[in-house]
C-alpha cells in the first residue's frame, strides 16, 4: 500500500475550525476572542494577497500550520521582507519532518515574491525548536528580536 504524501497548500474559508485546532496546541494559555471576531479576522486574513496561512496536511488532516506575511519595503532596492508567524504542529506529528517542510515551503513563497529576507520570532525555548527553524535555515544571532505589548 502506498505512502501519503503530506500536501501543503493555502487555507481556504473552510479552513478556520482546523486552523484553530492546531493554535489549541500552540498555547497553553491565550485569549479568547467570540466567535464574530474569529470569522472577521478569518475573513479579512484570507482576503489578504500579502497574507498567506499554509497547512501541511497528512492522510487528509491538517496537522501543521505556518502564516507568512509579505510587508512592502523602500529599503533593499524596495524588495519586500517576510514575517512568518504561528508556526505549529500537532503534539503526536512533531519530530517526522512536518515542520521542516512547511517551512521550506513557506520560504520558497517568500523568495518567489523577491523578499530579501525572512523574519522569525518564537517564545519558546525548547531546543527541538531550534533545530527545527536552523534546519529550515533560520539563523540565530544576526539580529535581535524585540517586542512591545501595549500598556495595560
Amino acid at each position: 500500500m502506498p505512502v501519503d504524501t503530506p500536501l501543503i497548500r493555502e487555507a481556504v474559508h473552510g479552513d478556520l475550525a482546523a486552523v484553530l485546532s492546531l493554535y489549541a496546541q500552540m498555547h497553553d494559555l491565550d485569549e479568547e476572542a467570540d466567535d464574530r471576531a474569529l470569522r472577521t479576522a478569518w475573513e479579512d486574513i484570507l482576503a489578504d494577497p500579502r497574507t498567506r496561512i499554509f497547512l501541511l496536511e497528512d492522510g487528509g488532516a491538517a496537522v501543521s500550520t505556518c502564516v507568512l506575511h509579505i510587508l512592502q519595503n523602500l529599503t533593499r532596492g524596495a524588495r519586500p521582507y517576510g514575517l512568518i508567524e504561528n508556526v505549529v504542529t500537532r503534539r503526536e506529528f512533531r519530530n517526522r519532518g512536518f515542520g521542516t517542510a512547511l517551512l521550506d515551503h513557506a520560504l520558497e513563497c517568500a523568495w518567489e515574491e523577491n523578499c530579501y529576507k525572512v523574519m522569525l520570532l518564537t517564545g519558546r525555548r525548547e531546543p527541538n525548536v531550534f533545530r527545527l527553524y536552523k534546519k529550515a535555515g533560520f539563523v540565530r544571532g544576526v539580529k535581535e528580536g524585540l517586542v512591545a505589548y501595549p500598556p495595560e
